[in-house]
């Protein structure tokens, strides 16, 4: 099949098709694509064309490109939002659909460094309750969290119980977070945690650094947050000034 008789670039038009066959079904995900001989003399485009939208597409994380190897079908997001929309991880989980659940690996009173009392610079803090959990969607691994907080603000005998560490703070120090200032970086291999996650050594993770508010400005919590980006998708809404 010819796409030449489209006005548009040529390697938008590839890549329009290809998903439109990801979407359709004809390839699934984790599947490997034809080869690049293959699939540019069945779309009637060079190869240098059909690499410029693999190399598109993969910047999309619709494929991963393994060099030697082909070129694989990513899986689908199952949680995708607008980065400006503060939502506990529990909830973005249960809102896909999944039931969100936690593994917890440690739970400890820690001495606050002179960097994460410069985080919480409202409060005189002297410990930090840390909890390290894999938090998983319909059992499968999808976030590792560590999260820090002032250890008068929750009872860590009672972190096991609730999933939801937004709740418990509400529930046990009547603190409300409103908003939290992000900072968000990629995450290529690491070791622990990629085996932790389950991950594929190629998968790419992204990391949420966050400090959570109260609406009176108080710092209450300090997360690092690795998401599976085959799992969870984010976007930022921009307007013009």
């Amino acid at each position: 099949m010819s796409i030449r008789t489209d006005s548009r670039h040529l390697y938008l038009q590839v890549i329009d098709e290809i998903t439109k066959d990801i979407e359709n079904g004809t390839y699934s995900e984790k599947e490997k694509l034809p080869s690049e001989y293959q699939l540019s003399k069945r779309l009637g485009v060079s190869r240098a064309t059909l690499r410029e939208a693999l190399r598109i597409l993969e910047e999309d994380n619709i494929v991963t490109r393994r060099h030697g190897v082909g070129t694989f079908v990513n899986s689908k997001p199952i949680f995708s939002s607008g980065i400006e929309e503060l939502k506990s991880v529990t909830k973005m989980i249960e809102q896909s659909g999944k039931i969100a659940g936690s593994q917890y690996l440690s739970t400890e009173i820690i001495e606050a460094s002179d960097e994460e009392k410069a985080k919480f610079s409202s409060q005189n803090i002297e410990n930090l309750a840390k909890i390290e959990r894999v938090r998983t969607a319909d059992n499968k691994p999808v976030v590792f969290c560590i999260d820090k907080v002032p250890a008068k603000l929750i009872p860590l005998h009672r972190v096991h119980e609730e999933d939801s560490l937004f709740e418990l703070l509400e529930e046990y120090a009547n603190k409300r977070i409103s908003y939290a200032v992000t900072y968000i970086e990629p995450i290529s291999y690491h070791d622990r945690i990629f085996s932790i996650l389950n991950c594929a050594p190629d998968l790419s993770l992204l990391l949420l650094k966050q400090v959570h508010y109260t609406s009176e400005d108080e710092a209450v919590l300090y997360s690092s947050n690795y998401f599976r980006s085959d799992v969870f998708s984010f976007h930022v809404l921009r307007k013009r000034v």
